[in-house]
């Protein structure tokens, strides 16, 4: 089953978007989420496109979102970037709680982010409380929780609601460290997360069997180029298809494709 596509304005989005999307708009996009079903809802796959640079934020853990909601680990994988792009993802050295509530206030929080310059190919692994910003240039797949709750920490004078104290409840002030971060090339067939919330490969043609059996029901399917064939239907890039097992899905077409399933 395609999963439907959501077009999301943002204030730092695209009016021209690229390929597969290749369209122009009136007003900004800055993400495509693909809704997933009632069936399989735990986790959300989006494309992210960025003319500006995002908001700094975080996100709570399950067991700081509140009775019933899930927090947010997610990942980034970096499709495209202009000449400087960058990601901030943690500090530059550890902060303190009221050092980093007095940067939000100011502005300067955004000088103590660690800002990564990027390429296509770069894969980041965000574990919830991580304080990040996403900068201008960049076009990317993020997989997360499904879950929309975002914490503002500051949004460069935006007139957008800002969350300083949820987020200063959760963020960590801590450096960036984590082991799955790495670049992907395009031949490079590998898993990229096996965690607590999902798994997540990056196949070049067909899996090898051990990455299909790693999958259990409800797989999302999201051709990066090429296409796959899900219970008989082409599933292309820009689309994404949610199947009930690996035995549906046909990797006789070549090309890229990511496979994601909730743990």
């Amino acid at each position: 089953m395609k999963l439907t596509q959501r077009s999301v304005e943002k204030v730092w989005g695209r009016r021209v978007l690229p390929a597969p999307f290749a369209r122009e708009l009136t007003q900004p996009v800055g993400e495509i989420w693909f809704e997933p079903s009632a069936q399989h809802d735990e986790l959300l796959i989006k494309y992210l496109f960025t003319s500006e640079k995002l908001s700094v934020q975080t996100h709570p853990a399950d067991n700081q979102a509140g009775e019933g909601v899930r927090g947010k680990d997610e990942c980034w994988l970096v499709l495209d970037a202009e000449p400087g792009a960058s990601l901030a993802i943690g500090f530059r050295e550890e902060i303190s709680s009221e050092a980093m509530r007095a940067a939000a206030l100011d502005g300067s929080i955004e000088d103590l982010l660690e800002w990564h310059a990027v390429k296509a190919g770069d894969f980041f692994y965000l574990p919830a409380n991580t304080v990040h910003a996403i900068g201008p240039g960049l076009s990317l797949i993020e997989v997360q929780q499904n879950t929309d709750i975002t914490y503002r920490l500051y949004d460069y004078g935006r007139p957008r609601e800002l969350h300083l104290e949820d987020g200063m409840r959760v963020a960590s002030g801590l450096p960036y460290a984590d082991p799955r971060q790495r670049n992907v090339a395009p031949t490079e067939a590998c898993c990229l997360v096996e965690g607590s919330y999902f798994r997540l490969d990056h196949c070049v043609g067909a899996p090898d069997p051990a990455t299909l059996q790693a999958h259990g029901d409800g797989l999302l399917v999201l051709p990066i180029s090429g296409e796959v064939h899900v219970s008989g239907e082409a599933v292309v890039a820009g689309e994404c298809a949610e199947a009930s097992d690996v035995a549906s899905i046909d990797f006789s077409a070549t090309g890229r494709t990511l496979l994601a399933s909730p743990r």
